[in-house]
């Protein structure tokens, strides 16, 4: 079972370490940050900037799972773990469980004095405090955070690499291991692990691919407003609320806003991408798939029984799914049932 984390208060010590990189695979300055998003309600604290209120704290033990009464700690440091052993890659597996062996070595060394070879066929029957299931080693791992950031050492402190391999593993639900994978999460998590070359590279891709999606947006609104009618069509959720009617500056407005997370998609970096490959696809495509999604909204076409999609009017079965539908009705032999739904939609797109 996961282990259960607790509250603490402003009066326990705090942890603050010094800020040094770590070699290639954590480069830069490693801290535990509060994921602040001024999207996602938190009891109205994300507005001023806050994940906690002020002088809390959150302190989560290491977690573990157990079977048949034995423990077994998700620390990030076990060639046995399932997500070690479910490596399909043998090369890839074998650089991971050397990764793995190097570290335990090295921690075995620093906090046990118990020198073992990471080659040495009896490893892990040698190794004495780094064990999955030690449970009187793992059960005092704990990681405290607030507000404040929490700067980790791992290359001088043995504890801190222990941290940071268990929160990489998923060893501390609070923390996600890096920006990215939190802003991915439909719950997003309290605090995030912040490799700050890392956070900055992603970071930086999400707002260039935000800019050229709010550069090819400028782009249509100013040369082609009949493509920008039929893009907002395929990336909004809501598509019959565009007609040809619709002003040029609401189709600009909502883009924006969708470009931005503030749309059905929160995540700005996967809104900026939806956005811009809807842009990239012809307009027969993007008619087609508008009108596919429409005539879905209005009933005139609904999947049946066997599961497949079938246009209502002639009983003509379409497709298994909007793609398949998209490519029947592009089939020239299929022209028929393209003007009849055509006819049937263009209805409400003329209103």
């Amino acid at each position: 079972m996961l282990s259960p984390f607790l509250f603490t208060n402003k009066n326990q010590q705090k942890m603050s370490l010094t800020i040094v990189s770590n070699g290639p695979t954590m480069s830069g300055p490693i801290t535990v940050r509060p994921m602040i998003n001024i999207e996602n309600e938190n009891m109205g604290l994300q507005n001023y900037n806050l994940a906690l209120f002020p002088g809390a704290f959150h302190e989560e033990q290491l977690a573990c799972l157990e079977n048949n009464g034995v423990k077994r700690y998700i620390t990030g440091l076990n060639e046995f773990a399932p997500e070690v052993k479910n490596i399909k890659d043998p090369e890839q597996k074998a650089a991971i469980i050397k990764g793995i062996r190097e570290t335990v070595s090295e921690l075995e060394r620093e906090l046990a004095s118990n020198i073992i070879d990471p080659a040495d066929e009896d490893f892990w029957s040698k190794v004495l405090l780094l064990k999955p299931n030690n449970d009187e080693f793992w059960e005092k791992i704990s990681l405290r955070c607030g507000n404040e950031p929490v700067f980790l050492n791992p290359k001088q402190d043995p504890f801190d690499l222990i941290k940071v391999k268990a929160i990489e593993a998923g060893g501390f639900s609070l923390v996600a291991k890096s920006w990215e994978d939190a802003v991915n999460m439909a719950r997003p998590p309290k605090f995030y692990l912040d490799k700050t070359v890392e956070t900055v590279a992603t970071r930086t891709q999400a707002k260039k691919l935000r800019n050229k999606a709010l550069s090819q947006l400028d782009l249509l609104y100013n040369k082609n407003v009949s493509k920008l009618l039929y893009v907002c069509k395929v990336v909004d959720a809501y598509s019959t609320q565009y007609k040809k009617s619709t002003p040029n500056d609401v189709l600009y407005e909502n883009m924006d806003e969708y470009i931005n997370g503030k749309g059905i998609e929160k995540n700005e970096l996967r809104a900026a991408e939806s956005f811009l490959k809807a842009v990239e696809m012809d307009m027969e495509t993007l008619k087609l798939k508008s009108l596919v999604k429409d005539a879905s909204f209005f009933k005139f076409i609904a999947p049946k029984a066997d599961g497949m999609i079938y246009h209502m009017v002639t009983s003509t079965m379409l497709g298994r799914n909007a793609s398949e539908v998209v490519e029947y009705l592009r089939n020239p032999l299929n022209e028929t049932i393209l003007v009849e739904m055509l006819n049937s939609v263009e209805v409400y797109w003329n209103e």
